[in-house]
């Protein structure tokens, strides 16, 4: 083997690495990714679930409030509009990271009881 073969074989070789090494990244990236969103979407079932349980017809603005999963702390917002039907309430909750970065909102629609 000549000297040039040698380097095109080690220059393929560190390609396939680098490739291999970049998408070992870009999983790891979206497991956290997913870890994150699961844990936004239960404290956003948990603040609308409580807000089911306490079956009071909730205030029309903007309530802020704070979730800790999986060791990890969040950030949410409670939004409640009026419908149409003044015998409903839409209620989105707005899920952010810890610095502020949006992950997730689930709307659910609370009845006047």
């Amino acid at each position: 083997m000549t000297l040039i073969e040698v380097l095109v074989a080690l220059v393929i070789v560190a390609i396939t690495l680098a490739a291999g090494i970049k998408a070992a990244a870009a999983l790891t990236a979206n497991t956290q990714r997913l870890a994150d969103t699961l844990a936004a979407q239960w404290c956003a079932d948990n603040q609308l679930t409580e807000l089911r349980l306490q079956r009071q017809f909730p205030p029309v603005g903007d309530l802020e409030f704070s979730c800790e999963q999986l060791g990890q702390s969040y950030r949410g917002t409670l939004v409640v509009r009026p419908t149409p039907n003044p015998n409903f309430r839409r209620v989105d909750a707005r899920i952010a990271d810890a610095q502020g970065r949006p992950l997730l909102q689930l709307s659910t629609i609370l009845p006047r009881i």
